[in-house]
C-alpha cells in the first residue's frame, strides 16, 4: 500500500509503478498512489503532465505498460471491465448529446448501463442534482455550470463507488464552482470516493489530500499542510510594484527560485531564507518594503513546476 495507514479499511485505489508511454514519450512515469474510501483526492499538475492518462488507466480505458495495483479491489490490468461498471468518469469536455434534453441524455446513459427501473433512477438523479425544473431543456442550451451538473448527474446515475473528475469546473463561474464543490463534499460524506484534477488552488485546498505530478513524475503528495511543509520554501512579499528591471535582477540571482507578481507586490521564493534576505537587501531599494510570509500552495506548485522544467529529460 503506497501511503495508507495501519488498521485502515482497504484503499479504493492502490497502485504502484504505473507507467504509460506513447511511442518514445513516457507520459506517466512509475507513479504510486493510495486513495482511501470517502476521500476527496486532488490530482494536480500542469497541462500535459499525464493526469488524464493516469485517470484513464485507473478506470480501465487504458492498460498500463508497467505497474501493478487495484482500483475498487479489481486488478487494473486484468479486470478493467469490472472497474468500468463501478466508476463514474467525467471527462474534460462536455460529452453528452446537445440536441437531447437533460432527461433524454440521462435516460440514454441509463440504457447503456442497463439500469433496472430506469425511469425511477433518472427521476432520483434529477432530484439529487437539482435538475428537475430543467429536465426538458436541451443540453445545447445550457450554460457551462448546468452542463457540468448534467455531466455529474450522468456519472452518478449508476451509483458508482468512485468518481474520477477531470477538470470538471474549467470554464464555469465562481458560483457554479462553489455549488459543485458543496455537492462533491456531500457525496464524500456519504462514503463516495472522489479523485479530481484541477488547476484552481482554492479547489486544491478543498481536497483531503493531494498529489502533484509534472512531466509524468510524482513530485509530492499529502495534505495541503504536509505538501507546503515538505517543500521547505522560504517566501517573501516585496512591495515594490511590478518593475520589470527589478524582476529581472531578482530572477537572475542564484538564491532565488521564483519571482511571481501578485497585484502590486512580488512573491520571491527559494530554499534558503538567509540567502534571499541578502539578495533583497542588496537589490530592493530603501523605498520598498519586504517581509517573509507563509508560502502558499500556489507558491509551492509554481516552485515544483519550475523544478520539473529545469530537470534533464
Amino acid at each position: 500500500m503506497s501511503d495508507g495507514e495501519a488498521g485502515a479499511p482497504p484503499p479504493v485505489i492502490d497502485v504502484q509503478g504505473v507507467t504509460k508511454a506513447f511511442g518514445a514519450k513516457t507520459v506517466v512515469d512509475h507513479i504510486d498512489m493510495c486513495v482511501r474510501a470517502g476521500e476527496i483526492y486532488g490530482f494536480l499538475g500542469p497541462n500535459g503532465s499525464g493526469k488524464t492518462t493516469f485517470l484513464r488507466m485507473l478506470c480501465g480505458l487504458l492498460t498500463p505498460d508497467e505497474g501493478t495495483g487495484t482500483c475498487l479491489g479489481f486488478d487494473i490490468r486484468r479486470e478493467s471491465l469490472s472497474i468500468k461498471r463501478e466508476v463514474g468518469y467525467m471527462t474534460q469536455r462536455f460529452s453528452h448529446y446537445e440536441d437531447l434534453s437533460i432527461r433524454e441524455n440521462l435516460d440514454f446513459v441509463a440504457r447503456l448501463y442497463g439500469i433496472p427501473k430506469r425511469r425511477a433512477a433518472v427521476d432520483q438523479t434529477l432530484e439529487q442534482l437539482g435538475l428537475v425544473e430543467r429536465q426538458r431543456q436541451l443540453a445545447g442550451q445550457l450554460s457551462g455550470g448546468w452542463k457540468q451538473r448534467l455531466a455529474l448527474a450522468a456519472c452518478l446515475l449508476h451509483q458508482p463507488k468512485l468518481l474520477l473528475l477531470d477538470e470538471p469546473t474549467a470554464g464555469v463561474d465562481p458560483k457554479a464552482r462553489r455549488d459543485f464543490w458543496e455537492q462533491i463534499h456531500g457525496l464524500a460524506a456519504k462514503g463516495l470516493t472522489v479523485m479530481i484534477t484541477t488547476h484552481y488552488m482554492d479547489e486544491a485546498e478543498r481536497c483531503h489530500r493531494l498529489a502533484y505530478i509534472a512531466r509524468g513524475r510524482l513530485m509530492t503528495r499529502g495534505t495541503v499542510e504536509e505538501v507546503i511543509e515538505r517543500a521547505a520554501l522560504a517566501t517573501f512579499e516585496v512591495r515594490a510594484g511590478n518593475r520589470p528591471e527589478l524582476i529581472a535582477r531578482l530572477r537572475s540571482a542564484p538564491a532565488i527560485a521564483q519571482v511571481v507578481p501578485f497585484g502590486n507586490s512580488l512573491h520571491v521564493s527559494g530554499p534558503d531564507r538567509r540567502a534571499i534576505e541578502a539578495v533583497l537587501a542588496e537589490q530592493v531599494g530603501s523605498d520598498s518594503a519586504w517581509k517573509q510570509i507563509d508560502s502558499s500552495l500556489e507558491d509551492v506548485f509554481i516552485s515544483l513546476m519550475t523544478e520539473a522544467e529545469r530537470a534533464p529529460r
